[in-house]
């Protein structure tokens, strides 16, 4: 590679606070608490992207012969080197990307959730015999992909970077990962450290951090195989664009606008307890995120006073300093974004409940009311900590408007009857329901994935990612050559 970060560089620490200068040049992480500068890592250039993706192709092969049990080692090795350094990552994941500790501590179970599966997947099943009626021996088996560019998102760096990262090398396959450059320590040095930790060989993970023309690179390149894109919509329809003039497999986890549905045979308290988790979690930056509740007229204005009293409670502050349940959101982009989508709406007649201010990066939980299907908070993935409340006549009303929408990832229906969150979730076109539950939630052995503008509706979990990462080749095997009519 020669000028951006492979795991050779790590040397027995997460980070040392440099990273040697990729073909961009220097790239600075930053603390969104405190604009401090936390690192400085290479910023990948395409030409960059072509060098790993050469180096990935030619160490692919070795690594798919190795034995399964060799491959699945590495993979528990691997989550061991992350329970003996979580302390680390912790902090890391707290100042690079605002998580408070609780969050971080969670992303960590469930990379590890993650590892442990994934470290499952080598001595699984790996084909199938088939029936062949010339006595030939016929097998259905899977085969890794190749080369699989991993392009992850800062909001859930390191989960999200692993949940393909680990399930993709378990089966045989090189990776070249391009995290976000905002947790460009996260979301790639420390998957790196890991891997490097426990004995994964040379060439088989690559870690670019950069910015759009690293991603187009990585997604045009003939030598990817397979892209695993989890982000925005937008940018996830050029991805899609690009891997299917291409032929390539794409794998697409992109946004939500995700409906909570509060039935009036609910118990409001523990909706509205499920409401502000899912809706101000980790500043309401999750593709999960509750961004429409959806409560039907009886119980409306009880959840909305709950809801309101919840966020009310909530503190807001530098997660690396004090115990708060809000840190900062991203950047100043992300902000200013949020904001204006709230100032939009307001103009459209929805009323601020509470929150609706900030102070700097830090945006407090916010409560509208009155909002309608016109107005931009109903319309558009907020990505920021506010709970727009939309208020229908019945059951009925609440579907249609839930459904009133171009993404399909989750929905969490609220009620009394479990039969009936049941029924409701049958008529629901969204990849995962929770009934009675909150709209946050996801484990390493589940099918993940979303419909619509959520998704090509790829699923990662525990089997599934043998859909994902592999392909299937029909092999015919005869003892002797038959002699053919022609």
């Amino acid at each position: 590679m020669g000028k951006v970060f492979e795991p050779d560089d790590v040397a027995g620490r997460i980070f040392d606070g440099t990273w040697r200068e990729a073909g961009g040049g220097p790239l600075e992480v930053t603390e969104p608490a405190t604009g401090a500068r936390l690192a400085v890592v290479g910023n990948a250039t395409a030409a960059d992207v072509r060098t790993a993706v050469a180096a990935a192709s030619a160490a692919q092969p070795a690594w798919a012969e190795r034995p399964a049990g060799e491959r699945a080692a590495v993979l528990r090795r691997a989550a061991l080197v992350l329970e003996d350094g979580a302390g680390e990552v912790t902090r890391w994941l707290i100042r690079e990307g605002g998580a408070t500790r609780a969050k971080a501590e969670f992303e960590i179970r469930s990379v590890l959730d993650e590892l442990w599966t994934a470290a499952s997947l080598p001595t699984g099943p790996h084909g199938v015999l088939l029936p062949c009626d010339d006595g030939a021996r016929s097998e259905g088996r899977r085969l890794p992909v190749g080369v699989v560019g991993v392009i992850s998102p800062w909001n859930f760096p390191l989960v999200l970077s692993l949940r393909a990262v680990a399930p993709a090398l378990a089966l045989g396959n090189a990776v070249v990962l391009k995290p976000d450059p905002r947790t460009a320590v996260s979301g790639g040095v420390v998957p790196a450290w890991i891997f490097q930790e426990a004995g994964l060989p040379p060439g088989l993970l690559h870690v670019l951090p950069g910015g759009p023309e690293a991603g187009a690179a990585l997604t045009a390149d003939p030598g990817t195989d397979m892209i695993a894109f989890t982000g925005s919509t937008a940018v996830g329809r050029e991805v899609g664009a690009t891997a299917g003039r291409l032929l390539k497999r794409v794998s697409l986890e992109l946004g939500g606008n995700n409906a909570l549905i509060v039935l009036e045979d609910a118990d409001v308290e523990a909706a509205s307890s499920a409401g502000a988790f899912g809706s101000f979690l980790h500043q309401g930056q999750v593709c999960m995120t509750t961004g429409r509740h959806i409560v039907v007229a009886s119980v409306a204005e009880e959840y909305v006073e709950r809801l309101v009293r919840r966020a009310r409670a909530l503190r807001v502050g530098d997660p690396a300093t004090g115990d708060v349940a809000l840190g900062p959101v991203i950047d100043a982009g992300q902000l200013r974004r949020i904001d204006s989508l709230v100032r939009a709406s307001v103009a459209a007649g929805a009323e601020v409940r509470c929150g609706g201010t900030h102070e700097g990066l830090f945006y407090r939980p916010t409560v509208l009311t009155g909002v309608t299907r016109e107005m931009p908070v109903f319309r558009e993935e907020i990505f920021g900590p506010v709970a727009p409340v939309i208020v229908v006549a019945d059951e009925e009303e609440a579907l249609a408007v839930a459904r009133d929408s171009e993404h399909g990832l989750v929905a969490a229906v609220h009620t009394g009857s479990a039969e009936r969150g049941r029924a409701l979730a049958d008529r629901l076109p969204t990849g995962i329901v929770h009934v009675n539950g909150q709209t946050v939630n996801d484990n390493a052995h589940v099918p993940f994935g979303g419909r619509g503008a959520s998704g090509n509706g790829t699923r990662f979990g525990a089997g599934h990612s043998w859909d994902a990462f592999t392909e299937w080749q029909w092999l015919t095997v005869r003892e002797t050559a038959p002699v053919y009519p022609f």
